[in-house]
């Protein structure tokens, strides 16, 4: 069941997990903070791809997961940050990162792993929770703070829209 002020998305093939990163990044704003969740293999830096591809990232940068450096920054439409905090044990060796200080300059902020930083990363974020299901992955969105609410509303009247369009064929 979805908790109120959350949306779940069915996510039964690759082009529609990017087609939900081009959603993300087409309602992103310079600051926003989005944090993907979920286990190995459930899809985080696939997400962090189409979403920096949906942003300008050029096809010729490769977009991986930042698992051993920490942060990738990209220049695109909105400055990205990719962020993995796996390896970050406590608060202390996030501040270190300086995330919250390229937030602060108006990069998109996209950590994976990310949850147990939502307020030393600035808070109000977008979380994303990716989980492999049956057919496919099941996108779970939740906003923590008045923006990412606002965030939230966006995404669900475009995938309300794309579910009217699917009934009208």
């Amino acid at each position: 069941m979805t908790e109120p002020g959350s949306l779940r998305i069915e996510l039964a093939t690759r082009r529609e997990t990017m087609r939900l990163g081009a959603r993300l990044a087409s309602t992103a704003r310079a600051g926003d903070l989005l944090i993907l969740s979920g286990d190995l293999g459930a899809g985080k830096t696939f997400m962090s791809r189409a979403i920096a591809r949906s942003l300008g990232v050029a096809r010729d940068v490769r977009v991986t997961s930042p698992t051993f450096t920490l942060v990738h920054q990209y220049q695109a439409r909105i400055p990205l940050v990719h962020a993995d905090l796996y390896r970050v044990g406590d608060a202390h060796g996030l501040i270190e990162l300086g995330l919250d200080e390229l937030r602060a300059e108006g990069a998109l902020l996209v950590v994976e792993w990310g949850e147990p930083f939502v307020a030393e990363l600035g808070g109000d974020a977008l979380v994303v929770g990716l989980v492999l299901a049956a057919r496919g992955r099941l996108a779970t969105l939740g906003a923590t703070g008045p923006r990412s609410a606002e965030w939230l509303s966006e995404i669900a009247k475009l995938q309300a829209a794309v579910r009217n369009e699917g009934k009208h064929e």
